[in-house]
């Protein structure tokens, strides 16, 4: 039997370390939280920080060393490239080069990689200070897009405009940012998508592709909250076709000529151009259960097949079919939860795949300013998008997460 060590063992993960489970392997999942709900799937658990890729490479050599051998590392709706491409390059296993997990992990350096090899992306430039940050605004205008360049998630991000304090802003940037350095791009106006490629060998393919939702954004302004997204995409044939050959131009821009290239795109009125490219399988349950459920790609199946040397079929990352398929994230009120109600109407909907909740009675809900701050999901079928659109909806207008204000202690 052979042995997977998966990087994060956080509950969207899950479904992936079964199905490694399925396929027979002996699964190894290393998490800081020796209580990671991964954890009890696995077969063992290690503790040791995702982020910490000296601690998560020392565990690995001592379990392959002691233990059992290890024949394959990845990670899964965890955003810890570098930590993965370390263990395999220390323990001589299949993976992609640390050079190219590194430009990853850093949004300006990725950027000038793309700059560098003609891929397409807006106007970007790093911000050394709040003086650096109003010259900028002065020469470009508004809007605008500051984030840090090393964080995830969405922490930090803001839409800049006139509305928005410069001073505020950069502090609150440099804030998320674990390297203090904050960058600021040009604001693409246009359809918005999350992309999921698969490279073998420099060829690409890319069953995941999903149009991202963002009717809220003037809600949540001058964060840029995603409160969903949909499948299959409204683009037409030419306008879908562009997207993929970019996201895959993108991966190979980083290094990567086997592995997974997850992209975050825009298509503006000059054709599509790169936001950014992870080099992971996604979270949100996209690669897990949302492509899957979409086209019939095994998505995860394939990149595990990858992580221990193997070649997936070219056929099998091809979509069988095109259904619908939408997610939803609950915004409640802030406060503290005083119940979540009736969801028991939607016991045994056939037409529900997922709908599970971050909150619970007791928890306190925080204002929204990235996308920690959901406070839960559901994912609905349909025959065709727009149906499955208006299932999600139908739940979200239909369970209520009720709170009450927040008493202060004196």
């Amino acid at each position: 039997m052979r042995t997977l060590w998966i990087v994060s063992g956080g509950t969207e993960a899950v479904p992936g370390i079964r199905r490694a489970k399925e396929m027979g392997l002996h699964v190894v999942v290393s998490d800081m939280n020796p209580k990671a709900p991964g954890m009890a799937v696995a077969d063992d658990g290690v503790v040791a920080s995702t982020y910490d890729v000296e601690a998560t490479v020392a565990a690995a050599q001592e379990y392959h060393r002691t233990v059992r051998p290890i024949d394959g590392v990845m990670c899964i709706a965890s955003d810890v490239p570098l930590t993965v491409a370390s263990v395999a390059e220390a323990l001589g296993l299949p993976g992609i080069p640390v050079k190219s997990a590194r430009l990853a992990t850093d949004k300006l350096a990725m950027k000038r990689r793309f700059v560098a090899d003609g891929v397409p992306v807006p106007w970007f430039s790093p911000v050394e200070s709040v003086a650096h940050l109003r010259q900028i605004v002065a020469e470009q205008g508004y809007p605008l897009v500051l984030k840090p360049v090393d964080s995830r998630g969405a922490r930090g991000v803001l839409r800049l405009t006139t509305d928005v304090d410069l001073d505020w802003a950069f502090r609150h940037a440099l804030k998320f940012s674990p390297g203090s350095h904050v960058m600021v791009e040009e604001y693409l106006p246009g359809p918005q998508i999350s992309t999921e490629s698969l490279l073998l060998d420099g060829t690409g393919y890319t069953p995941g592709f999903i149009d991202r939702n963002y009717e809220h954004l003037e809600r949540f302004a001058p964060y840029f909250i995603e409160d969903g997204g949909q499948q299959p995409s409204i683009l037409n044939d030419d306008d879908h076709n562009a997207v993929c050959e970019l996201a895959e131009q993108a991966g190979r821009a980083l290094g990567i000529t086997t592995g997974i290239a997850k992209g975050d795109m825009v298509l503006t009125t000059q054709g599509p151009k790169v936001i950014e490219i992870a080099a992971r399988l996604s979270g949100g349950w996209m690669c897990t259960d949302q492509i899957p459920l979409a086209t019939g790609v095994d998505l995860v199946g394939a990149a595990i097949r990858i992580a221990l040397g193997e070649q997936p079929e070219a056929r099998d990352l091809v979509p069988q079919f095109h259904r619908g398929v939408a997610i939803r994230y609950f915004f409640p009120t802030p406060g503290r939860v005083v119940a979540i109600r009736n969801i028991d109407r939607f016991d045994d909907v056939p037409w529900i795949h997922r709908l599970g909740f971050f909150v619970g009675p007791g928890d306190v809900v925080e204002p929204v300013t990235n996308h920690t701050k959901r406070a839960g999901f559901v994912i609905t079928t349909g025959e065709t998008r727009g149906e499955a659109i208006e299932h999600a909806l139908q739940v979200m207008e239909t369970v209520k997460i009720e709170t009450a204000p927040v008493r202060q202690r004196r």
